[in-house]
């Protein structure tokens, strides 16, 4: 059963705020500057949307974005966002479930595989995968384990939590570079935050 996010959109960004300051939204605003002009978007998992007019500073037109959430309040509060004149198409379902034409030139993946086991991983990279094009770029930003301790602690406390609050399923970090590296992608740029605890990572398809 997919995670329901509608009991914390309320207070999602807030809590984030409050636990990492602005170590995830920095993450995610030095991933939008790669985003070419005129560039296909999709956008998975978008949360409340802040993302969608932090994008608009930049391209305040000119972009097709295809904007994906599966939580319906997410979806309210990302629906109200201001987007210029860019043209924003918002499909409320998980991403396995929409059929896209494969001609996206940039997606972004924001804190969506923590949510996942290595199974649904493996469904959910798979069908985004298709969906970009051959050198395109995939934007990801998540969590890693680079051997510190509270970094172990603060992670099982958040999976703990959005198992509670949100019914996720994961309870580890599946390997989500891995997946990557299965699929031939190339590493274009990387950035750490909140003391190499969130990593930004820019990766180009392979022709």
């Amino acid at each position: 059963m997919a995670a329901n996010f509608n009991n914390s959109a309320w207070f999602y960004d807030g809590l984030s705020r409050l636990v990492y300051g602005r170590a995830l939204i920095n993450a995610q605003l030095y991933l939008l500057s790669f985003i070419e002009p005129d560039s296909r978007v999709l956008i998975v998992g978008g949360g409340t949307g802040w993302i969608l007019e932090e994008l608009t500073k930049i391209h305040p037109s000119g972009l097709c974005i295809t904007y994906v959430e599966i939580a319906a309040a997410m979806m309210d509060l990302s629906k109200k966002r201001d987007t210029g004149s860019n043209e924003v198409v918002y499909i409320q379902s998980a991403i396995e479930q929409v059929t896209l034409t494969p001609d996206f030139d940039v997606v972004i993946t924001s804190f969506l595989f923590d949510n996942f086991t290595e199974q649904t991983l493996h469904i959910v990279f798979n069908h985004i995968h298709a969906l970009l094009k051959p050198l395109g770029l995939w934007l990801n930003a998540d969590f890693q384990l680079t051997g510190r301790w509270w970094q172990q602690l603060l992670l099982k406390s958040m999976f703990v939590f959005f198992r509670l609050i949100c019914g996720i399923e994961a309870s580890k970090l599946p390997g989500i570079k891995t997946r990557f590296t299965a699929n031939s992608y190339a590493m274009v740029d990387e950035k750490t935050f909140f003391n190499d605890f969130i990593v930004a990572s820019v990766y180009g398809r392979s022709p």
